[in-house]
């Protein structure tokens, strides 16, 4: 056991000190990895320290390095030493924050992280929440609240809203909670690619006439694909005067009012009902951690308490272990009486550890300096004659294309933007990914990693300049189009 756990702090501690070592993505095919790895349950055991050796020699370095510096696909997280340290932990002491119970220390954890969370946001007095898996599950918890709150367990006629800018999660939480998929009303962003306010107040107005029950809106505060923020304090506005539920879906976004240049363009956050965060977005932890924050964490309780749900009058041994004991002055906090899952994982350790090393001036000044590598992305990009932005920098986003002399927009220069990526990616030298930004597809930098600079947002732009002055060299000896 020794010589393997010394085995992998060594591959551990390797990986950590050279982020920016080997390509950003290794590509392999399914075919080979099945050919690799597929294999009937082994009868016999073998050597653990071989067997770590062989993880982290192949199938963890496979696919896509997301603390390299040129990583600028998806949101990459960078990841933490001390949350390393925390996961292996709480592994090892079997921490789990569910029954009080069996895990009163991970619990207290957990509540103290989810108040740091709660105060370094600005949200009011009160709140509290919850760590989930990530965004997806903390919305799908907090739409489920919003339903309960809101219709009283009656969704005939429900409505909910939001813009065509929000991530997939909220339609995916909706269909998983029974709604159909009308029951979500979708507006067209506007100009901004942001929830129209007037079109939200006129289609809840023209909904309930027609005698439907709007019951939440979900804004976002940083949208996957371009960065922007909902107008949250003119949505909240719109939610109070219709008794609406506004749940603000922060995963990518919300850690950016801890930093001197976000927190002005989180003004309003503190208006909703509940606010998604991923920690392991801007807050740089590895995979899983999601956060679901409210106003009233009570309600948490009332939509799931095991006592709610039990099919036993009495819930037998889940009940044992949760309740009081008799005389003690107050009720202990069962985490598993908040949200979906009854065993679960000390997911706070990790971020509780990174804070306490750290400190949160760390983390301010990370958020801020991915903010400012994002404007430097962007007058880069203004700059070069042969790029052009397609959505100016906000929070750590940044869209543009690359733009061949004389070819207009429509799908061939859709297409030069997809060759330039896959291109980009197989170098293995930066991961640059499409996205579509008013129908058009074009390419995205998110800059959140704190280990990166200026010259690797550089040096990936000029790959992308120089594959795309390449293309257009090749269209102008050819005489055909830029790809073919």
């Amino acid at each position: 056991m020794e010589r393997a756990g010394r085995r992998a702090v060594e591959r551990v501690l390797a990986r950590l000190a050279a982020p920016g070592e080997g390509p950003v993505h290794v590509a392999c095919t399914p075919e080979e990895l099945d050919k690799e790895w597929r294999e009937p349950p082994p009868e016999e055991g073998a050597d653990l320290a071989d067997l770590v050796d062989r993880l982290a020699d192949s199938a963890l370095t496979a696919g896509m390095r997301s603390d390299h510096p040129r990583c600028f696909a998806f949101v990459p997280s960078a990841g933490t030493f001390p949350a390393v340290l925390a996961d292996a932990l709480g592994a090892a002491f079997l921490a789990v924050p569910g029954a009080w119970l069996v895990g009163s220390g991970a619990t207290q954890l957990e509540l103290v992280t989810v108040e740091w969370l709660c105060a370094l946001l600005e949200l009011p007095e009160g709140s509290g929440g919850l760590f989930v898996s990530g965004g997806s599950e903390a919305n799908l918890v907090a739409l489920t609240v919003a339903r309960d709150s809101r219709l009283g367990g009656d969704p005939r006629g429900a409505r909910a809203y939001c813009s065509d800018q929000a991530h997939p999660s909220v339609a995916r939480a909706l269909h998983i909670l029974g709604f159909s998929r009308d029951q979500l009303v979708v507006l067209p962003a506007d100009a901004s690619l942001r929830l129209p306010v007037d079109e939200l107040a006129r289609r809840v107005a023209a909904d309930r006439a027609a005698g439907l029950r709007p019951f939440a809106v979900v804004a976002t505060a940083g949208t996957t694909s371009t960065g922007a923020i909902d107008p949250l304090p003119e949505l909240a506005a719109v939610c109070r005067a219709e008794g609406l539920w506004l749940h603000t879906d922060g995963a990518l976004g919300a850690v950016a009012r801890i930093s001197d240049p976000g927190r002005a363009l989180l003004a309003g956050l503190e208006a909703s009902d509940s606010v998604t965060v991923d920690p392991h977005k801007w807050l740089f932890q590895p995979y899983d951690i999601g956060c679901l924050l409210l106003r009233e964490p009570g309600l948490l309780r009332d939509s799931f308490a095991l006592t709610r749900h039990s099919l036993d009058v009495d819930a037998g041994y889940l009940s044992a272990s949760t309740r009081p004991a008799p005389g003690d002055a107050t009720d202990p906090v069962n985490l598993s009486d908040h949200g979906v899952q009854l065993s679960r994982g000390p997911r706070a350790l990790k971020l509780w550890l990174s804070l306490k090393t750290f400190g949160v001036r760390a983390f301010r000044e990370a958020v801020a300096d991915g903010m400012r590598r994002a404007a430097h992305a962007g007058e880069r990009i203004a700059a070069h004659p042969g790029l052009e932005l397609t959505s100016p920098p906000s929070l750590c986003v940044v869209t543009f294309r690359h733009r061949p002399p004389g070819l207009p927009p429509g799908p061939e220069l859709d297409a030069v933007q997809g060759h330039i990526s896959r291109t980009v990616v197989a170098s293995g030298d930066a991961m640059i990914l499409p996205t579509r930004v008013r129908g058009e597809q074009v390419l995205r930098l998110c800059t959140i990693n704190p280990r990166a600079t200026d010259a690797d947002v550089d040096a990936a732009l000029d790959l992308v300049a120089a594959i795309g002055d390449q293309l257009s060299s090749g269209t102008r000896d050819s005489g055909h189009g830029p790809l073919g």
